[in-house]
């Protein structure tokens, strides 16, 4: 069954989607209450400049936004390319299990290459194992670096 879903450039109609998303994944993968003005002020960069971050949501069949996800570049003097960062990707829970995160992921995977990306990375908190499986199953893998952290603004 094709349950007609469709995967366009976000805009910034959809900003007040985009921010009710991230803060949802961040409560849902982190346990986290992030703050709305600064996610809101992070989105809004990105939507306005895409040097910044690329978005994308995903529309079911009657239209509404049901997905979102975003990618950011780094430039990697070792390789003379970009890697391509999944910055964040959220699906509302009722569309979970329908193929939908194979499809979003395979939507960045022909976006990257034909912007000739090096890789699509990504990091997921350890404990969402949800999230962990989904990905391997879409074909990630563990890199072998470790991601450390130096907070600067008490956050």
């Amino acid at each position: 069954m094709d349950p007609g879903y469709r995967i366009r450039e976000a805009n910034r109609a959809d900003l007040d989607t985009l921010v009710a998303f991230t803060l949802q994944e961040a409560r849902e993968a982190e346990g986290a209450e992030k703050s709305i003005d600064a996610v809101r002020r992070g989105v809004q960069a990105g939507l306005e400049d895409p040097s910044r971050a690329t978005y994308w949501v995903a529309e079911s069949a009657d239209g509404r936004v049901i997905a979102g996800t975003s990618v950011v570049t780094e430039w990697s003097n070792f390789r003379g390319g970009h890697y391509w960062w999944i910055q964040s990707l959220f699906i509302v829970p009722e569309h979970r299990g329908c193929g939908l995160v194979e499809l979003l992921l395979e939507h960045l995977v022909k976006a990257a290459r034909k912007a000739g990306a090096l890789d699509l990375r990504l990091y997921a908190h350890t404990s969402n194992r949800r999230a962990l499986e989904a990905y391997r199953r879409c074909g990630f893998k563990a890199a072998p670096y470790t991601i450390m952290t130096r907070c600067l603004n008490g956050d």
